[in-house]
């Protein structure tokens, strides 16, 4: 988008013309009586308004949401559980070394996720059929050796 200096804000908000720190300059605390400032901020309150209607009458949005939290909870523990030594915190400003945590991280969740699944596939053939995850990491100790074998392949089930 490019700026116009010929054009108003709402006119160049439809028009598409102006760019995001331009408008958003424009509305400052000062500029409370400009229209386009008011319908905007009245849209910020209904917004989480209408929301709010809909989380407390709809109970499938409720669970929805419940289980979505969960998912994200234990992804969150999951992270912290294999960043023990930092606190779940990538501890850099440098963007490589940044990158480069970040790579790792999602490395060691895929291969945790694999083996897991490898491990329920196991379990599912042996026992009943309950609800595990393939994110799971109470069987993992993070504080000893771990020998990998590249030349020797997990047994899978057939």
């Amino acid at each position: 988008m490019r700026s116009t200096s010929t054009t108003s804000t709402p006119t160049a908000i439809q028009l598409g013309t102006a760019e995001t720190e331009t408008i958003l300059q424009r509305f400052t605390r000062a500029n409370v009586t400009l229209p386009t400032y008011r319908a905007l901020h009245q849209l910020g309150k209904a917004t989480p308004t209408s929301f709010l209607c809909d989380y407390l009458t709809l109970i499938e949005l409720r669970r929805e949401i419940h289980e979505d939290l969960n998912i994200v909870e234990n992804w969150n523990s999951v992270n912290g559980f294999i960043r023990y030594g930092h606190h779940s915190d990538i501890t850099t400003n440098n963007q490589d070394d940044q990158e480069i945590a970040a790579l790792t991280l999602h490395l060691l969740q895929a291969a945790l996720v694999y083996v897991n699944t490898l491990v329920i596939q196991q379990i599912l053939d042996d026992t009943s059929r309950q609800a595990p995850t393939p994110l799971s990491y109470r069987h993992i100790n993070p504080y000893g050796t771990f020998n990998l074998d590249p030349n020797t392949r997990l047994t899978l089930a057939t």
